[in-house]
């Protein structure tokens, strides 16, 4: 019987980008179409990755902007981050940026497991504000995985939640590896 790890991961964005909406898509397998803003909400799922099984907790928080000043809740216990920003707002994504230079100053590490999430990519190209160009170009300016989504869409939604989970382990390797202790 494999072991079971957990991992806690928290969401956020500014406010109505469809955070709520994907963390109930990937536990529900749902999608809720009335907006009701969060206060901050918790998710459990068991999912498989390979050969791993993994207690999965979500913290979907309310939305955030560029001033919102992050809570140590946000930092300490925390294995990873889906960032997300709406694609019919340039405004979330400027939030987005602010957000995870905060997370940077505050994690004192080099590398973070961020999943960066433009969601709303099922809305027309007239709605659209931020191209997938401009948010590929900046998860890699943070080494960190980039998704175009839609909370209405179940196959997208959990692959997020997958990509999360092997950057976790990706970057705890990483750190594992270069890390070490040598006693002569």
């Amino acid at each position: 019987m494999p072991l079971v790890r957990y991992r806690k991961v928290l969401i956020l964005g500014y406010r109505a980008v469809g955070k709520t909406s994907l963390a109930h898509q990937f536990v529900e397998g749902k999608f809720v179409e009335c907006y009701e803003p969060t206060v901050e909400s918790t998710y459990n799922k068991m999912v498989v990755v390979g050969k791993d099984e993994f207690q999965l907790q979500l913290v979907d928080t309310a939305g955030q902007d560029e001033y919102t000043i992050l809570p140590h809740s946000f930092i300490i216990g925390i294995h990873g981050y889906v960032l997300v920003y709406s694609v019919t707002s340039l405004q979330s994504f400027q939030v987005v940026k602010t957000l995870h230079n905060k997370l940077y100053e505050s994690w004192g590490k080099t590398r973070m497991p961020v999943v960066l999430v433009g969601n709303k990519a099922d809305l027309s190209l007239q709605s659209r504000e931020v191209k997938t160009d401009e948010g590929k170009k900046l998860a890699e300016s943070w080494g960190a995985i980039f998704l175009e989504s839609s909370a209405k869409e179940s196959q997208v939604t959990q692959g997020i939640f997958m990509k999360i989970i092997e950057e976790i382990d990706r970057v705890d390797n990483s750190y594992s590896r270069s890390t070490g202790c040598h006693l002569m």
